[in-house]
């Protein structure tokens, strides 16, 4: 038998979905958030059909439609200094159940909290949590020195987690030689519905629609020596931006030209936690799992923690939290290891080597198009939510 309470410290996506499917399975939720309002970075995020098939199974596709979400058609890749385009996988070919969507991340958060109200989760607002004990019946502590105690702990707090310090201390994060600035256009270049990695040396820039196509989101990634710092809001100058992707034409030149608020975001790799949960405690998303942005995954992994965990412990009770740790980390795992893999193959500089990569990309995309999607089957066709499926 499940917890009858449950405590999710941390308001963003992980954080919300656990919080629904936990309340829509008969536990009382209560969700901290160290901020007075629930909000989001003007940024984008790419929900892919793995995640998606979470946020179907709590009921809230339609309503992440009404807000603008964009079906997307392709994933295109380009040279820096070309407009053809080197590869493209296509996006309508994925199996009919299945879909991928653009959409802002302000969006689905603002969509979960709503379900979230719905089902009669409660808010605590401003809740800085300091520490969390989990050697009992789980605790933890707030800036304003109360407590609360709860049979169910859940840490969803991200990258700076108290909870992942509480099971595993500090961990060993190291700078990875790479920066990434994000910026949300208008889209007054004719953005077509797709993510597209415009691809140069030691560079690559990601663009994709958003709100009914009104908006381009931008993630724009460079490597440098210059260390900088984690975190996605730490505004930076325009100039800077046009300055690192000077080389870059077309499309891409005007969108880049066109940020005018960027933030600039030092990209650290943080090990996967060796323990994710004990006593009652247990951790979801990049608090369990930090993830390089280079696949796509860190929305739709948090996505697919939210399920199987409150799943299992609805199912199973406190027991289930050991199952979720074990099923989870070899996912987890292929999916960071994968997304690591991506960041040389867009930054290679001209040369044989590119020719050759781009060779193979550009023939696999014209003759091959079924298999190059195909190689995705692991990553997109795995729904946590069917009945016995892998999780």
């Amino acid at each position: 038998m499940g917890p009858s309470n449950a405590i999710v410290i941390g308001a963003g996506i992980g954080g919300l979905a656990v919080a629904v499917a936990l309340a829509r399975n008969g536990i009382a939720v209560t969700v901290l958030e160290q901020a007075e309002s629930i909000r989001e970075v003007g940024a984008g995020l790419q929900v892919s059909p793995n995640g998606l098939a979470v946020l179907r199974a709590l009921g809230l596709e339609k309503r992440l439609l009404g807000r603008g979400a964009v079906r997307g058609k392709a994933v295109v890749m380009r040279a820096h200094d070309a407009e053809a385009d080197v590869a493209r996988l296509d996006l309508t070919q994925l199996p009919a159940q299945q879909a991928y969507y653009f959409m802002h991340r302000a969006d689905l958060v603002d969509v979960l909290a709503q379900a979230a109200r719905e089902n009669n989760v409660s808010f605590e607002m401003g809740a800085q949590v300091v520490s969390v004990n989990s050697d009992e019946m789980p605790q933890l502590t707030l800036a304003d020195r109360s407590t609360r105690k709860t049979e169910l702990l859940i840490g969803a707090d991200g990258i700076h987690s108290r909870a992942r310090v509480a099971l595993n201390g500090a961990d060993d994060a190291f700078f990875t030689g790479q920066v990434a600035w994000r910026a949300t256009v208008p889209n007054t270049v004719g953005h077509p519905d797709v993510a597209m990695v415009t691809m140069g040396p030691a560079r690559h820039l990601v663009s994709y629609p958003l709100r009914g196509g009104d908006m381009v989101n931008l993630v724009a990634v460079e490597e440098r020596k210059e260390w900088a710092e984690e975190g996605w809001n730490h505004l930076d100058d325009p100039a800077n931006l046009c300055a690192a992707f000077e080389g870059f034409g077309g499309m891409a030149r005007q969108m880049i030209a066109a940020a005018e608020v960027p933030t600039l975001w030092g990209l650290h790799r943080h090990p996967v936690a060796p323990v994710w949960q004990k006593g009652g405690l247990a951790l979801l998303g990049d608090a369990a799992h930090p993830t390089l942005p280079f696949l796509a995954q860190g929305a739709n992994m948090a996505l697919e923690d939210a399920w199987v965990l409150a799943d299992l412990v609805s199912r199973k009770g406190m027991a289930g939290l050991e199952q979720y740790e074990k099923l989870r980390k070899p996912r987890v795992r292929r999916v960071i290891k994968a997304a690591e893999g991506n960041a040389w193959r867009y930054h290679l500089h001209p040369g044989p080597v590119r020719m050759a990569a781009h060779t193979v990309l550009r023939l696999g995309s014209r003759y091959a198009p079924k298999r190059m999607l195909g190689a995705f089957d692991w990553l997109y066709g795995h729904d946590v939510t069917a009945p016995q499926a892998p999780r």
